[in-house]
C-alpha cells in the first residue's frame, strides 16, 4: 500500500516541477527574447515562464531542504527582478515553519488544489471503438494544441489566444508526451502526460464541445495509463481544486487524495 507522506509528496512535487520546467525551456528556446528561465535553490524549483503564465511560481518549498531567510530572499528576487509576482506551491508535508515564514513576510493564501495519486498497473486491453487515441509527432502539434484550446476556452473564448500559445509550448517540450483523441477519425480530444523518475502526471485534458459524453476521456486516460505501464511507471498523479468535477472524475477512475497544498502569493 501507498501511504500519503512526505516522500510521496517530493516525488509528486518533483515531477510537477519538471514538467513545468520542461515548459520554460521550451518557451526560451521558441522565443529567446521571452526570458524564461528556471533555478532551485535549497530544494526549491522556481520556474519564471512569463508575467502572465500560471506556471510561474515555485514547487517543493521547504520540502526538500530547510527553508531559510536567505533563501527565500534569493527565490522572491528571482520573481520580482523579473516582473513577476512570487508564489508558491506548498505541499503540507514541509510542515509549520515556512507557512510561519510566509505569513510573516506579507504573503496570503490564494488558492487550494489536490494532488491525486493511484497506483499503474497493467490496464486492460483496449475494445474494438469508434475511438483511437494516438501519441502526436511534431507534425501534429499545431493540430493538439487547437483541439486542446477548443476544449478549454469553449465557455471562456477570451482566453483562447492565451491558451493556444501556451498548448504550442507544451507541445513544443522535449519528450513531450501529447495524447490526441479521434472520434470516427474526427479529432475529439487531447490530453498530456509527464513522465519523471516512474511517475506520471496526467493533465490537459479536453473534449470539444460537440464530441461531449462519447467517452472520449476515458479513452485518453486508458491509453496515457497504458503508456505509463509500458515506461515503467509505478504511480500516476492528478492535481484538481477541491470539490470540482475534474476531482470526482479522477476518484472515480481510481485516484485517491494525497494532501492538499495551498497557494501563497507575495503581497506587498
Amino acid at each position: 500500500m501507498i501511504f500519503a507522506d512526505a516522500e510521496l509528496s517530493r516525488r509528486l512535487e518533483r515531477t510537477e516541477a519538471f514538467g513545468c520546467m520542461q515548459c520554460a525551456e521550451a518557451r526560451r528556446r521558441i522565443s529567446p527574447d521571452s526570458g524564461a528561465e528556471c533555478m532551485q535553490c535549497a530544494g526549491t524549483y522556481a520556474v519564471f515562464d512569463g508575467v502572465a503564465s500560471p506556471i510561474t511560481q515555485t514547487f517543493g518549498l521547504g520540502l526538500y531542504e530547510e527553508l531559510t531567510e536567505t533563501a527565500l530572499d534569493n527565490i522572491e528576487q528571482f520573481f520580482l527582478s523579473r516582473g513577476a509576482s512570487v508564489q508558491h506551491e506548498v505541499s503540507p508535508f514541509a510542515g509549520l515553519p515556512p507557512l510561519q515564514m510566509l505569513s510573516k513576510r506579507g504573503y496570503i493564501p490564494t488558492e487550494l488544489s489536490n494532488v491525486m495519486f493511484r497506483p499503474i498497473e497493467e490496464p486492460p486491453a483496449t475494445a474494438s471503438s469508434n475511438i483511437q487515441v494516438r501519441l502526436v509527432s511534431a507534425d501534429d502539434a499545431d493540430l493538439w494544441s487547437e483541439i486542446s484550446t477548443r476544449g478549454w476556452t469553449h465557455e471562456h473564448p477570451e482566453l483562447r489566444e492565451f491558451i493556444l500559445e501556451l498548448g504550442k509550448i507544451i507541445a513544443a517540450r522535449e519528450r513531450s508526451l501529447c495524447f490526441l483523441a479521434e472520434f470516427d477519425g474526427v479529432p475529439a480530444g487531447a490530453g498530456m502526460l509527464v513522465v519523471h523518475e516512474g511517475v506520471a502526471l496526467f493533465g490537459g485534458a479536453s473534449t470539444v464541445p460537440e464530441l461531449r459524453h462519447r467517452g472520449v476521456q476515458a479513452a485518453l486516460l486508458q491509453a496515457r495509463m497504458r503508456y505509463a505501464f509500458d515506461q515503467g511507471c509505478d504511480l500516476a498523479m492528478m492535481v484538481a481544486h477541491p470539490g470540482t468535477e475534474s476531482q470526482r472524475n479522477a476518484e472515480r477512475k481510481g485516484f485517491r487524495i494525497a494532501y492538499t497544498r495551498t497557494k501563497w502569493e507575495l503581497k506587498k
